[in-house]
């Protein structure tokens, strides 16, 4: 296992074109499948963009640990369908992952096929609330789960988690802040790479982000309207 190369980012078109031969084959029909095919890549949170920074981040970590290529590619493709025509609703996370097990189904490959049921399994690992704690869950599990709580502790949290899953939850944006501190403070990533990437301090950073945030709404709420 090795650090993760200062150099490494992978663009898009570098991670679906499979440009540095990390996994087997390429992603470009399956990009394809998400970008004309899913029915959610304009929702609120659970949209393209969150979708494909789980994918980005599942690119990291499999750089991290060296995987070989076949597994590396089944992650690659949960992470791509793990959220596949997501409702848009909160609850009933069952729900979507049936919908996302159904587009995997659907658009998987010829050549992928005799993985579905890793790769679905994969898939069902990001039920939340889970189901199994993440450490009795297999590393690829564990990455997969790490990438998909990281927007998280990014520098578009704003938008995407407090914007985002108020909409999706019927929540005032106000709302989904004061409930980062509990969930902020309670997040524990399962993987090395995860706790390298996004230290504790980094977490308890936003942490006192969200709660320095609620400070300014709350004097705004003195000021007329």
């Amino acid at each position: 296992m090795t650090d993760i190369p200062s150099g490494v980012q992978g663009s898009l078109p570098e991670i679906v074109q499979n440009k540095k031969n990390f996994y087997e084959g390429d992603l470009t029909r399956y990009f394809c499948s998400a970008f004309y095919y899913a029915h959610n890549m304009n929702n609120p949170y659970h949209n393209f963009r969150h979708m494909f920074h789980v994918v980005w981040l599942c690119y990291q970590a499999g750089i991290f640990y060296s995987l070989a290529p076949r597994p590396f590619r089944n992650l690659l493709i949960a992470a791509i369908f793990h959220d596949f025509d997501h409702t848009g609703l909160m609850g009933n996370d069952d729900v979507n992952i049936a919908l996302a097990i159904r587009g995997l189904e659907k658009h998987i490959l010829p050549e992928d096929r005799p993985h579905f049921a890793e790769i679905a399994g994969l898939v069902r690992s990001t039920e939340y609330p889970y189901k199994q704690y993440s450490e009795g869950v297999e590393l690829l599990a564990q990455i997969l789960r790490d990438a998909d709580l990281a927007q998280a502790l990014t520098p578009v949290w704003i938008q995407q988690v407090v914007f985002g899953l108020a909409a999706e939850g019927r929540l005032t944006p106000a709302e989904v802040l004061k409930q980062q501190k509990p969930f902020l403070s309670g997040l524990k990533l399962s993987t090395e790479w995860g706790r390298t990437l996004f230290p504790q301090e980094a977490i308890d950073a936003k942490v006192a982000e969200a709660e320095e945030l609620l400070g300014i709404l709350e004097s705004c709420s003195t000021y007329p309207a």
